[in-house]
């Protein structure tokens, strides 16, 4: 139980706090020790709903699980900490309870990224339209001014030049749409994860990235993984040049972090079925720029969101369809003073002959 993600505890007759793991350390903010001399209703809000919800499982004698309890702690004045709760008896204990607090902050995030797929799927849909409709077209309009200029006095050349120009440029962002309409299946091979972050961060330090400190922090117990080697590299470059841009070219002091870490216990629901996959094999990229405006974080992974003048707003969502066809999920937060993008990704499991 001490491994497990979520916080256990277990609870004697009167509330009092007889075990808890090291998550619900974190969740309580206190040690273990400590939780052990108080009872759960002295750590708790007044008036905390979870108290009569144990209540209930004591009278019902069998395990009860509930949806969006708030869990406020009274002394963090941190407001409401939702969470869903499984609550039940332990066998030949004198009516102790397992307390099992699942908090939706990450559920809210799985939830998340459904959206960014159905987002990315949206733009697929949209970029089609835009190949067939605007594409096309336009190079009948190049052609045009192409075949104009040349009976155009020189003063005036400069006209068509820019037609020209100016064509290319939307060109080239209907074939940035056009990546997100591919609905092909990703060609995959075993990668070593570890390689293609050591060569992103090469290209990084020779080029956009020349004033930054690069730092990485891998587990070399983990196993190859199965992707696709040349989009694994253009998201993570993406992601990359993202925080070399927060950080800035004049920065002093600028370091980026590229991480690697088993984590057990996440998963998310395959959209197609009711099969649960793990994610358990995590990237990490965090960098010490000023971050992202909190405005923009629930909405970050969807087209047309950026924080950048002269931005697009597809760079992360290509970024975010990367990692869905590799069937993993992406998210982004604010860790102590550092902008941290994670990457959460399924273990290759080899086939039984």
């Amino acid at each position: 139980m001490d491994a497990m993600p979520m916080p256990v505890v277990e609870l004697d007759r009167t509330n009092h706090i007889v075990f808890a793991n090291s998550a619900a350390e974190q969740h309580f903010g206190a040690g273990r020790l400590r939780l052990r001399e108080r009872a759960l209703d002295e750590i708790l809000a007044p008036g905390s709903p979870l108290i009569l919800l144990l209540d209930h499982v004591r009278a019902k004698g069998g395990s009860v699980t509930e949806y969006g309890i708030d869990l406020a702690v009274s002394k963090t004045g941190k407001g409401e900490l939702i969470a869903d709760i499984y609550a039940a008896p332990l066998i030949d204990t004198n009516k102790h309870l397992l307390l099992v607090i699942q908090p939706r902050a990450m559920m809210d995030k799985m939830n998340r990224q459904l959206t960014h797929r159905d987002a990315a799927r949206s733009v697929g849909a949209m970029a089609s339209m835009l190949a067939h409709e605007i594409k096309n077209p336009l190079s009948g309009i190049r052609g045009a001014a192409q075949l104009i200029e040349h009976s155009l006095p020189e003063a005036e050349k400069p006209l068509s030049m820019l037609i020209r120009s100016e064509v290319d440029r939307i060109v080239r962002l209907v074939e940035r749409f056009e990546v997100f309409s591919d609905g092909r299946p990703v060609p995959m091979a075993l990668v070593n994860i570890h390689e293609v972050l050591d060569h992103v961060s090469r290209l990084a330090s020779s080029g956009f990235g020349t004033n930054i400190a690069f730092e990485h922090r891998f587990d070399p117990s983990l196993p190859p993984i199965l992707a696709n080697r040349d989009r694994l590299i253009q998201a993570l470059l993406n992601l990359v040049k993202n925080a070399a841009e927060a950080i800035g070219p004049e920065t002093i002091g600028g370091r980026i972090t590229l991480t690697t870490a088993f984590r057990p216990g996440v998963s998310v629901v395959v959209p197609t079925s009711a099969q649960r996959v793990a994610l358990p094999f995590e990237v990490g990229i965090f960098d010490n720029g000023p971050g992202i405006p909190d405005h923009l974080l629930p909405h970050l992974f969807e087209p047309f969101v950026t924080s950048k003048a002269s931005g697009t707003g597809l760079g992360l969502a290509l970024v975010a369809k990367v990692v869905s066809d590799h069937g993993g999920v992406i998210e982004c937060e604010r860790l102590k003073g550092q902008t941290m993008f994670r990457i959460l990704l399924p273990m290759h499991q080899e086939r039984e002959r």
